[in-house]
């Protein structure tokens, strides 16, 4: 299950637009949850082609699920396990294009084809992950990349 947006077509302009709806809907919000459960569900609603959206928090040395659209998700994720542990282990984005040819990723939903993961750091510490799932195969590129990566550095202004 998945939806289609139709914007202008033109995915720098959509994204910069989608940053201004992000810093007003969390402009002058203090309260964790509250911020990654519109960040998830404005990114659910802006994004096409995606079947899973949402943050896990990094808790106790593993990550633990937090705010998220799409079906039930796995719950405690590993440090370095899967491409979220991956991300948090390397402190970078992982962008993959095909997740059965990721060693060793849960599979949370089976729909699930291929997945961008931007860990969130704030204060030099990990705080947890952004993480996007879609139905399709390569559907992130260097542009989601980019922008995703600046979306999760506004909202760290918000955690």
């Amino acid at each position: 299950m998945f939806q289609t947006t139709n914007y202008s077509g033109n995915k720098e302009k959509d994204y910069e637009l989608l940053l201004k709806q992000l810093n007003a809907l969390l402009d002058g919000e203090t309260d964790v949850v509250a911020n990654l459960s519109n960040t998830s569900a404005l990114l659910n609603q802006f994004l096409s082609d995606i079947n899973w959206v949402g943050f896990y928090v990094w808790k106790d040395d593993e990550l633990v699920l937090g705010p998220f659209q799409g079906l039930p998700a796995c719950i405690r994720i590993p440090y370095g396990k899967g491409v979220c542990g991956t991300a948090v282990k390397k402190r970078s984005t992982q962008r993959i294009a095909d997740v059965d040819q990721f060693p060793g990723h849960i599979a949370c939903d089976s729909a699930s084809k291929s997945e961008i993961v931007i860990p969130i750091i704030k204060d030099g510490n990990v705080f947890g992950v952004l993480d996007i799932d879609s139905p399709i195969l390569d559907r992130f590129d260097e542009t989601d990349q980019l922008y995703l990566e600046k979306l999760v550095n506004e909202l760290i202004k918000h955690l």
